[in-house]
């Protein structure tokens, strides 16, 4: 039987997630879709030990970029948490499954990562390291939840700007790439994937194309410029569990919660999708 999702269950951030310890996952998690970018790294995750920081920077190569132990004398230096990453370190905690998984996003898809750190920079060069507007809001809601989706289709975006479901996760629209998840970004909701069934939501950028690499590099490419991310209403609610073979349980009554695929908010208008040039 399908039960109703809660608060927590319905997106990260509403509540502070505790992660299971590393002995109490069950590795079967790590084949969910949500990581299939990262099958690369599997040992990493699936390893009974964690990595030492001179095994990530070893196995993981981020050019220009070093992972380093997030520790009080590091933290002395009084820098901001993304200008160490501008510097070119990462400040990354032990035995943290949300710093591992920021780890294999920066390796995996290094172009958006480099265009978040630096426009976060350019916000905090203008407005200190203690304050936050709502660039930086986007930029973080991005990094901590965010997916690329590659749409083709325009009855399938019609369907995602009013939030009628049924349509959006339609099966067919998915087996024929009218609509794909082409980047996962959000390390926190890898973290939250590892708790099986859980129901999260990303916050997604949507391109108009076909080509899942040229996507990903136009959503780095407007970040970078300043283009997109400047507010958090640009990004778009995906429930994640809705995609087809993403959960387990997805009957007509799976698709009725109305507390996880939830109507359109009254006034509720989505920005344009990215366009790549040739589409």
């Amino acid at each position: 039987m399908t039960t109703a999702p809660t608060a927590s269950d319905a997106g990260v951030g509403r509540r502070r997630f505790i992660a299971p310890l590393r002995g109490q996952v069950d590795p079967r998690c790590f084949d969910h879709p949500l990581f299939a970018d990262f099958h690369d790294f599997e040992a990493l995750m699936r390893s009974a030990e964690w990595p030492r920081i001179d095994v990530l920077n070893a196995l993981l190569r981020v050019q220009e970029k070093c992972f380093v132990t997030q520790d009080d004398a590091l933290l002395d230096d009084g820098l901001h948490y993304e200008q160490r990453i501008a510097q070119g370190r990462i400040a990354t905690r032990a035995q943290s499954w949300h710093d591992l998984f920021n780890a294999l996003v920066w390796a995996r898809h290094p172009v958006i990562k480099r265009a978040l750190n630096a426009q976060q920079c350019r916000h905090i060069a203008v407005i200190g390291a203690s304050q936050r507007n709502r660039a930086q809001a986007a930029l973080t809601q991005f990094d901590e939840t965010g997916l690329i989706v590659r749409v083709r289709d325009a009855d399938v975006l019609a369907a995602w700007d009013r939030h009628d479901w049924s349509a959006l996760f339609n099966p067919d629209g998915w087996r024929a790439g009218d609509i794909a998840v082409c980047a996962v970004i959000g390390h926190a909701l890898m973290e939250q994937a590892l708790l099986p069934d859980r129901l999260l939501v990303g916050k997604c950028l949507v391109v108009v194309g076909d080509d899942e690499v040229a996507c990903v590099a136009a959503v780095a490419a407007a970040i970078e410029g300043g283009a997109l991310l400047v507010d958090p209403a640009e990004l778009r609610p995906l429930p994640l569990a809705g995609i087809p073979q993403w959960h387990a349980a997805q009957d007509a009554a799976f698709y009725q919660l109305t507390d996880y695929f939830r109507p359109l908010r009254e006034g509720r208008v989505y920005p344009p999708p990215l366009r790549l040039s040739r589409s």
